[in-house]
């Protein structure tokens, strides 16, 4: 049998009313909260984007303040869950190398055993459930679901923050591929959390040992019979002397430092590399700016109509026109919040611009980035091509307001 690590089967602490056992210790638990919190801030304001044209998607974007700060703090949250990630990794390291836990949350045999006799149990056909030690077989398979969710988001999160190093190796192909798996998995995430860890460990029955760090003697026996019965037998692992744990730390701890110094950067280099991150936005409407030649018909004789007076021209003006149609094509990414730093909203907005520079140079279409991003054809604000001809028309004349 796998044998348990020492801070969980430490000799009971006994009480007047009853025993408790330490599985948890002050550290673990702080690494429990920290991942608590970065997780529900990530699901909540990933999938506020994903959903960003649903009712609960907007409420939600609106308690951050749009859009453009949602993609803030879910960055922030994503940088705490890369640090608890990197402070896991060197704790597990420490426990294993140092304090010489076994590692007791890797599957094995025993564990596809417990899963055949719990299938009789609940088929009826068994007389008990298995007989679980340090953890369940349910819980190594929620612990490695974490890890293995953690690697996926940390992967897919690198190549959406830093898509033009990622096409530097990888096909362009890569990147909605990365999208679709961020999020995919983050909804799968979510839901896991929500059916299977809240029931198993807050509904069926509410556990806090990750609260207290401790469990009864009831809970163990229903929880951990097994571990409970090696701790009763002295035969639980025990934590090592000082001078030996020590002498194992002067090799450990540069290894660490080194380690920690590496991962360090490298987290700060997953944040700051590029500027050029790609985030979830409302879809804009379309339009084809290349329309296939169509042969102009033959002339139908036709009567003459009366002429009737021509409707009053359109201003090629911000105030009479320009301002309304940019509410139309762009509004759900540069007036309901400020996309790339660039708000439409106003006249001197639109020509003051955003991050990349000036989006209308009065004069010089060319120079307007308005102009150069409209021109490729599959902006999510696609103007057609008689609007964007508009657009270059009066830029070229000047980009008058009124």
């Amino acid at each position: 049998m796998t044998q348990a690590p020492p801070e969980a089967t430490a000799l009971p602490a006994a009480t007047e009313e009853e025993r408790s056992y330490n599985r948890f210790d002050l550290s673990q638990r702080l690494e429990h909260f920290f991942l608590l919190i970065s997780f529900t801030i990530l699901g909540i304001t990933g999938l506020a984007q994903r959903y960003a044209e649903s009712m609960a998607g907007q409420t939600v974007l609106a308690w951050f303040g749009g859009i453009e700060m949602a993609r803030v703090v879910h960055r922030g949250a994503a940088i705490v869950l890369m640090s608890v990630s990197v402070y896991h990794l060197i704790a597990v390291l420490y426990r294993v190398f140092v304090l010489r836990y076994s590692f007791s949350i890797v599957p094995d045999l025993n564990d596809f055993k417990q899963v055949y006799q719990d299938v009789l149990f609940y088929l009826g056909l068994g007389k008990r459930k298995a007989y679980y030690g340090r953890y369940s077989y349910a819980e190594k398979a929620e612990y490695f679901a974490v890890v293995w969710g953690t690697l996926i988001m940390i992967i897919t999160g690198f190549m959406m923050w830093n898509p033009i190093a990622t096409t530097n190796w990888l096909p362009g192909e890569w990147i909605p591929a990365a999208i679709a798996a961020h999020s995919g998995e983050a909804l799968l995430a979510v839901l896991a959390i929500i059916l299977w860890h809240f029931y198993h460990v807050h509904l069926r029955h509410f556990n806090r040992s990750i609260f207290t760090g401790k469990l009864t003697e009831e809970e163990m026996e229903e929880e951990h019979p097994a571990e409970l019965a090696q701790i009763k037998r002295g035969e639980a692992q025990k934590r090592p002397p000082r001078e030996v744990i020590r002498r194992r730390e002067r090799y450990f701890l540069p290894v660490a430092a080194v380690l920690t110094i590496a991962l360090g950067f490298g987290l700060y280099e997953f944040v700051t590399f590029e500027q050029t991150a790609i985030a979830y936005v409302p879809p804009g409407e379309t339009a084809p700016v290349f329309v296939p030649f169509t042969p102009t018909p033959s002339p139908v004789p036709t009567a003459t109509p009366t002429p009737n007076p021509e409707p009053p021209a359109v201003e090629n003006t911000w105030d009479g026109r320009f301002a309304d149609l940019f509410a139309e094509r762009c509004g759900a990414c540069h007036i309901q919040s400020n996309l790339g730093g660039l708000s439409l909203e106003t006249y001197e907005g639109a020509l003051e611009g955003g991050d990349d520079g000036p989006a209308i140079v009065s004069g010089n279409p060319d120079a307007s980035l308005l102009v150069q991003v409209q021109g490729s054809g599959n902006h999510p604000g696609q103007l057609t091509i008689d609007e964007l001809q508009d657009v270059i028309d009066w830029i070229q004349a000047g980009a008058p307001e009124q």
